[in-house]
């Protein structure tokens, strides 16, 4: 039996948790692994893709952006991931700091549960491919003005927005760059798709949620400069004038490991500081 543990370098304490960690999995017989860059930090050996299927747990020490580095980095992991939050409380990372231990029990238990979570694919012109757990970003760049996207959803047009850009999200990504953005707040366990205009010039243009069967393709029609396309704030590729972009749901999913007595909806209250009380 073999556990991943990363951790963000960036935060304070995330070091010596890690270490606490790989301790803790160590004393019942079970073995750790890291990344490359901190494998001789944690005196363990770092993952690679001959030994990612042994991994039966992913820990993330971070936040909900550590989670998305992780996947994005090792592609090839498909273990469960619970994320371990040292800094603000996150809505995929929301194990706090003083549960560790009590957590880190109930995976050796197998008290636990495995939500598999929508992920997105996304294609351009040139053959390129990405992959999103949050979302997909078509956004203007470098333009000084608006540009002018024609989006149509399952081979039929749906709209031309005039707008800085388009994201296009997961249930998942919907409290993140799509929430700031006045999208719908989307439970996880829908298979949904959403579409946010970015400052959009009409504000009859709303945000649209899709089945995620559906296929949406993008049309640049600006006769300005490239603009750009990013997966979950990762730069992934750009489009010229004519270009298209598409966008499904992926053959892939990610999985989160939710532990008894930690729901959504306490995360969601407490995240986006909701004071309503119970009456």
């Amino acid at each position: 039996m073999i556990a991943a543990v990363f951790f963000n370098e960036s935060h304070k304490e995330a070091k010596n948790l890690a270490r606490s960690i790989c301790q803790f999995f160590a004393s019942r017989n079970i073995g750790t692994l890291t990344c490359e860059d901190h494998a001789s930090l944690l005196s363990i050996d770092p993952v690679s893709l001959e030994n990612a299927p042994s991994i039966q747990w992913i820990i993330s020490l971070g936040g909900d952006g550590s989670i998305l580095n992780i996947l994005h980095r090792y592609p090839y992991l498909d273990a469960p991931i619970l994320g371990i939050n040292t800094g603000h409380l996150g809505f995929m990372a929301d194990v706090l700091v003083s549960d560790i231990h009590s957590s880190l029990e109930k995976l050796i238990q197998n008290d636990y549960h495995v939500y598999p979570r929508l992920m997105l694919e996304g294609n351009d012109s040139q053959g390129n491919q990405s992959f999103a757990i949050n979302d997909l970003v078509i956004h203007r760049s470098c333009n000084p003005s608006m540009i002018e996207i024609a989006v149509s959803v399952g081979g039929y047009y749906l709209n031309t927005f005039e707008a800085d850009g388009l994201i296009i999200a997961t249930p998942n990504g919907s409290t993140a760059y799509s929430l700031g953005a006045g999208g719908p707040i989307i439970s996880p366990h829908l298979e949904a798709i959403t579409i946010t205009p970015i400052c959009p010039h009409t504000i009859s243009n709303r945000p649209i949620v899709l089945t995620a069967d559906q296929e949406i393709k993008v049309h640049y029609l600006s006769p300005l400069s490239s603009v750009e396309v990013r997966a979950d704030g990762l730069p992934f590729t750009t489009l010229k004038p004519q270009q298209f972009f598409s966008v499904q749901r992926s053959a892939k999913t990610f999985k989160l490991i939710s532990l008894p007595h930690h729901d959504y909806f306490s995360t969601l209250r407490t995240k986006l500081g909701w004071s309503g009380k119970l009456r």
